[in-house]
């Protein structure tokens, strides 16, 4: 392949699954779909250590898979066919690999450091982002410190992030993640839904001269977000007037003009780039209400830490590199085994939000049917991302991972050590943790069932024998991190967006556009100016019927 990226020279990438070693794959599952693990840990009692990897307190553990060194190196020889490492180059370097959109792919630009160089379009993008960032951390000591105060003279204590998508689940998620960092005595709410009632109870917890409002919309134009901007914004002038706007509102966006209207000081309106995708954004000054919850310093550790992982992605060997490893695994059984969801169990309740955030980054960026040249693919692509914290998501849905009839693979998240020590309940988790991993591994076998029943008479004994065995063979990725911090936790989400990058390339779609999201969005329009009087357009005849129930029963304005 040329250095440089030209989308003309690219083959018809659905010629992925004609290779040599698609096929030597397929063969290979069905030669070893009967393997256990089990089995594979007794014979090797160096699993662990040859199947982990280590990068600065963060351990993944990927012993517990149904694969075998055959496995790996046919996997390594599927991501050196598909040119991973050319990809690698191309996405670094700022090519314009997102093909749809015309567009650079550079989120890890933002975590750079400064005096770094990266050219696009002859200007140095670092210097760009450091200087918004400089921006940003300006304000968010002012903020924090109370310098910065309302209409009235009062301090901010609460600060209402408004968005959706990506400007709301990443960084909500890493607030509550990183809550042991964050600044006491201000708090920081985040509202997405255009569910009135998410606003109207976040807004009962907060007082007029001591709030701050983050509209977070690149374009300014995003009808949710605006729906509650607006919404905000006459709360606000009801209760201290126009004036009031100016003080209470800042932006994250790139629409000066939308933005001045609104009444927003253009001053206060922090920038980012159409080489940002939502859903990679939180690094960016989308992720302004972290700076102001944790402060400048621990959000640069934050960036630090996703620079590390993102150096080790470009420079680690595939058969050492975490993000190679896990998004080949993933093809594993994805592709190859028809597992068609993945499950992601934290064991940490700071990241109860981790699995949401992992569903619109693996999902909306893997979730095609069509290739990069537009080509219909004839194999399974992206997996369903689903989720909860643990341990209570074992008395939720870990009845159908042990004794369901589906393969789930999963993914297992567990800080080491608490920022909460209470008795002994860190040891609990952990020790919770580790049992359930090696129970979807290794199972519990007819003979220590037999054992564990043996009091039992004959006909009781064949009633429960079968309902108490686990047939194992679950595959798990353990990530185990030494303490959440803004560091790991950083190395923990730029993993997970470089194996998400990993498994698109070798698929062979474009993993940075999200044409699926825009066609509800356009239906939805078309409904809200019929519902507004506007001439009626044919529909279908349950959304004819749905659209009739409505307006016979919809009272209108508030109860």
């Amino acid at each position: 392949m040329p250095l440089t990226f030209d989308p003309t020279s690219l083959p018809r990438h659905s010629a992925i699954n004609n290779t040599p070693v698609w096929a030597r794959l397929h063969q290979h599952q069905r030669a070893t779909r009967h393997m256990h693990m089990r089995e594979l840990f007794a014979q090797d009692e160096q699993r662990f250590y040859r199947y982990s990897v280590e990068l600065d307190g963060l351990l993944l553990d990927y012993s517990k898979n149904r694969i075998t060194d055959r496995t790996l190196e046919l996997l390594l020889e599927l991501a050196d066919t598909a040119k991973l490492g050319q990809w690698q180059q191309w996405m670094r370097s700022g090519q314009r690999i997102n093909i749809s959109e015309q567009r650079a792919v550079l989120h890890t630009a933002l975590r750079l450091p400064p005096g770094q160089r990266l050219l696009l379009d002859g200007c140095n993008v670092v210097d760009q982002v450091q200087q918004v960032l400089d921006a940003c951390s300006h304000f968010a000591e002012q903020v924090r410190s109370g310098a910065w105060r309302g209409h009235d003279g009062q301090a901010v204590t609460d600060i209402v992030n408004i968005g959706i998508g990506g400007s709301d689940l990443g960084p909500l998620m890493v607030h509550e993640a990183l809550r042991p960092y964050c600044q006491p005595g201000l708090n920081v709410h985040f509202v997405s839904n255009v569910d009135g009632q998410h606003l109207a109870q976040t807004l009962e917890q907060c007082m007029p001269g001591r709030t701050l409002f983050i509209v977070a919309s690149k374009s300014f134009t995003t009808p949710e977000t605006l729906l509650n901007a607006h919404a905000a914004r006459r709360w606000l002038v009801s209760h201290a007037g126009e004036e009031a706007v100016s003080r209470h509102f800042v932006a994250v966006s790139t629409n000066h003009a939308a933005v001045q209207a609104f009444g927003i000081d253009t001053a206060n309106m922090f920038g980012f780039w159409d080489w940002v995708g939502g859903r990679y954004s939180v690094w960016s000054a989308i992720g302004l209400p972290v700076m102001l919850a944790i402060g400048p310093v621990q959000f640069r550790r934050f960036l630090a830490g996703g620079a590390a992982m993102d150096e080790h992605f470009f420079s680690a060997p595939f058969a050492r590199n975490m993000p190679v490893l896990l998004a080949l695994i993933g093809i594993w059984y994805n592709t190859f085994y028809g597992a068609h969801t993945h499950a992601i169990m934290p064991y940490d309740h700071g990241l109860r939000r981790l699995p949401a955030h992992i569903q619109q980054l693996d999902m909306e960026s893997n979730g095609k049917r069509v290739g990069r040249g537009g080509e219909r693919l004839d194999f399974d692509t992206g997996p369903v991302i689903w989720g909860e914290e643990g341990v209570n998501s074992q008395h939720a849905f870990f009845q159908l991972l042990h004794q369901g009839t589906r393969l789930i693979p999963s993914d297992f998240i567990l800080p080491l050590n608490s920022h909460y020590p209470q008795g002994d309940q860190h040891r609990v988790l952990v020790a919770n943790c580790l049992a359930q991993t090696e129970a979807l591994m290794r199972g519990k076998s007819e003979a220590e069932v037999l054992q564990e029943l043996a009091h039992l008479p004959g006909d009781e004994l064949d009633i429960l024998l079968p309902q108490k065995l686990f047939p194992g063979n679950q595959p798990s990725n353990t990530l185990a991190i030494d303490r959440m911090t803004p560091y790991t936790l950083g190395m923990l989400l730029a993993l997970y967006e470089h194996k998400v990058f990993v498994q698109g390339v070798i698929w062979g779609v474009n993993s940075f556009d999200q044409w699926g999201v825009e066609y509800g969005k356009q239906l939805a329009a078309q409904l809200l100016a019929e519902m507004d009087g506007q001439r009626a357009t044919p529909h279908d005849a349950s959304t004819t019927g749905l659209m009739r129930h409505f307006r016979h029963r919809y009272q209108g304005g508030e109860a």
